[in-house]
């Protein structure tokens, strides 16, 4: 596998694009914030994330899956299952893990100060997906490479992981208009813009449902699935009760969220 870190470039930003056209062409929700200003900082952080990774991480999943590999650590290695299916359960099974982990951050009051930040952003588009504090993206590294050195998973299923991750987090925090009935049967399976937009509603109870990233599966068999917003999508308010003003959407402040109050 040749260059994972170009692969996994080249998705995003295609899958950014796409969405940046299509939220652009056909809007589902007013924005309320200066939308370039707010893309500044919010890929700005996507920027200073990777470079802490890079500075602080010795290992990344994809490293962690070669070297399990070779040692023949994990379940899956144990059971030697035909390539595909073994692609699929991995999928699956880190998929899960991301839910459990998304939950695990809300319940948690100091992971809830770290993920917050991801609340905190006042609109919802496609670079709300990548806006994560440094600290929770360090966090969530160490956990996807104990999950995949536990499971045995391949470096080729953690790099389609990570793929489908990355562009299922961004499709799904697009501002973008899905038709209804469209909407109606893609979230049977997968986590749709207006399924994802309930989790970000100011109002507490809905803030806490809708957890997944990629499959709709598991908020409806764990039943934190919430519908849709009580206000609906057009009246829906955006983010959290703390940190309303403009101010707080550039990178400085963002960063210094979980260590303030107010």
């Amino acid at each position: 596998m040749q260059n994972p870190d170009m692969i996994r470039l080249s998705f995003f930003l295609s899958v950014l694009f796409l969405c940046g056209i299509w939220e652009w062409l056909a809007p589902r929700k007013p924005l309320t914030q200066n939308k370039w200003q707010r893309w500044l900082n919010n890929l700005g952080l996507v920027g200073f994330n990777s470079l802490c990774l890079s500075l602080l991480m010795p290992l990344m999943a994809i490293e962690t899956a070669i070297w399990a590999n070779q040692q023949g650590y994990g379940l899956l290695n144990i059971l030697a299952l035909p390539s595909m299916l073994e692609i699929v359960i991995a999928v699956l099974l880190l998929d899960f893990a991301i839910y459990v982990q998304h939950v695990v951050f809300h319940r948690v009051p100091w992971l809830w100060r770290l993920h917050r930040m991801h609340h905190a952003d006042q609109d919802i588009d496609v670079t709300t997906g990548a806006r994560f504090h440094p600290i929770e993206i360090i966090l969530s590294m160490w956990i996807k490479m104990a999950v995949v050195i536990s499971l045995g998973i391949s470096p080729f299923a953690v790099l389609i992981f990570e793929i489908i991750l990355n562009a299922s987090a961004m499709f799904n925090h697009s501002n973008a208009k899905l038709p209804l009935k469209l909407d109606a049967v893609l979230r049977r399976t997968i986590v749709t813009p207006d399924m994802h937009r309930v989790h970000h509603s100011v109002v507490t109870e809905e803030t806490h449902s809708n957890f997944g990233f990629f499959l709709s599966i598991w908020d409806r068999g764990f039943g934190t699935y919430h519908a849709q917003p009580k206000l609906g999508h057009d009246k829906v308010q955006i983010g959290i009760a703390q940190f309303r003003t403009p101010r707080e959407q550039w990178l400085d402040k963002m960063l210094s969220q979980p260590f303030r109050r107010k």
